[in-house]
């Protein structure tokens, strides 16, 4: 935080905000890309001889989220241990070698066949699972696990108290941005490019490089704790941050609101691109437009949420945020009649794509409060092992999310009910919290800010 004698500049005017921001923009950017080809790849995986395919997404999500679970923990422990700027470019240059594997892997994937043409573009399936893209998959998790704690622990140190709700607005904003730009541009470069895969990594490393770059323009600040001794708890969730969540009910409740936001975000990816490809047979370019919408909607809400919140944290918008959430997936579950052993989907293209946006903005809403409180609230000292331990409960969310989509899948099949009911179970899940969860208003302006007003 900024001492009264050296205050921070102010926030259009410091290199290091546009540094952290462009960052970490280029890296969701490259991420999206690659994990929402691997996801495309994994709609209808043909699984035997006969040529029958099946939805394999929640393996991608499951095992992307699988490295969060096994370095969240570790990585709120470094970030508080040594530079939080040095881990920034550290795993910087780790996305540079990930990305060098995803050439090597898109190479090797040969066994594709061609299952229909939508919009004049070739469909196709991998001929059974695509384990080495997903093992890259699975490093790209890691790197990102690592980056995930440096980033946020970061935020609070670069500014000041009142301006942390508009940087983390920006940063939302940004990083939706990338997400949505990263997600239609996969769908794209999919389509044009399936006989040329490895050019799409050489592509991912080239914005691995840029972004490494970019890092090395943020500032350096004062390591929390580097006298923070090691315990194997540190593997999963600190003795200190588990002390604090213990003692602390609304830092405890807060954060399983998140984890619960976690929970229903992992389910849009996997939703948005069969509901694209298999419900409404879209072309891969135009599946990554529809979950597109979902993150312009969110970057909409961000930025609202932000502006909203001025120097406070207002959690009426977690409850307004949560309740247009389940209204707008209860919407997307709607069906319409059955013909041709299909159920009909009663919103249409159209109307997904209106939901969809709606459902992002929603979510926004639901989520900027709760997490510039989870980044306010912790002592400065453990706040680095706090959001490790927040990631770990978010991610530990997005693997039972996998599974309760796979889980979900497999009943619906059996009682022959539509596929995009998932949209609509998911949704009960946020009625509680809309209609139960309590928080009081918090105030984010500090001493030190006053005096450098």
């Amino acid at each position: 935080m900024p001492h009264k004698d050296h205050p921070l500049p102010p926030l259009y005017q410091d290199s290091a905000f546009w540094g952290m921001t462009t960052t970490q923009f280029l890296g969701a950017f490259n991420d999206s890309i690659f994990k929402q080809i691997v996801l495309l790849l994994c709609v209808a995986v043909i699984v035997n001889p006969g040529g029958e395919t099946r939805d394999q997404q929640f393996l991608a999500q499951g095992i992307f989220a699988i490295a969060f679970i096994l370095l969240s923990g570790i990585s709120g422990y470094w970030s508080d241990r040594v530079s939080k700027r040095g881990l920034i470019v550290f795993c910087k240059l780790l996305e540079i070698v990930v990305m060098l594997g995803a050439v090597f892997a898109f190479t090797m994937l040969s066994n594709l066949k061609i299952r229909n043409v939508v919009d004049g573009v070739e469909q196709f399936s991998p001929l059974g699972t695509p384990w080495l893209l997903l093992a890259i998959l699975f490093l790209m998790g890691s790197q990102s696990a690592v980056f995930g704690p440096a980033k946020y622990g970061i935020l609070p140190e670069m500014v000041r108290g009142t301006d942390l709700p508009r940087m983390n607005g920006i940063i939302q904003m940004t990083t939706f941005l990338a997400i949505i730009l990263g997600t239609w541009v996969g769908g794209i470069l999919l389509d044009a490019m399936h006989h040329l895969l490895w050019a799409i990594g050489l592509i991912c490393v080239g914005l691995a490089i840029i972004g490494t770059l970019t890092s090395l323009l943020v500032r350096r600040t004062p390591v929390a704790e580097p006298d923070a001794p090691f315990f194997w708890s540190n593997l999963a969730i600190s003795p200190d941050a588990r002390s604090i969540l213990y003692r602390d009910k609304p830092l405890r409740n807060a954060l399983w609101v998140y984890s619960i936001f976690w929970f229903v975000a992992a389910i849009f990816p996997l939703m948005v691109n069969w509901l694209g490809r298999e419900q409404f047979s879209m072309s891969n370019s135009r599946t990554s437009f529809l979950l597109a919408t979902v993150s312009i909607g969110i970057a909409a809400g961000f930025v609202c949420a932000g502006k909203f919140s001025g120097g406070h944290i207002h959690f009426r918008l977690v409850k307004i945020g949560a309740l247009g959430l389940a209204i707008c997936l209860l919407l997307l579950a709607l069906p319409a009649s059955f013909t041709q052993e299909k159920w009909g989907h009663l919103l249409g293209i159209r109307g997904s794509y209106v939901a969809l946006i709606f459902s992002g903005f929603f979510a926004g809403l639901f989520a900027l409060p709760v997490q510039v409180y989870l980044q306010a609230r912790p002592p400065q000292k453990i706040k680095g092992r706090v959001i490790g331990a927040m990631n770990l409960v978010n991610w530990i969310a997005i693997v039972l999310a996998a599974f309760f989509f796979f889980l979900s899948d497999e009943l619906l099949q059996f009682l022959n009910l539509p596929k995009f009911s998932i949209f609509g179970i998911t949704g009960l899940l946020l009625l509680p919290i809309a209609f139960f969860y309590r928080s009081d208003k918090v105030s984010l302006v500090t001493e030190s800010d006053n005096e450098v007003d």
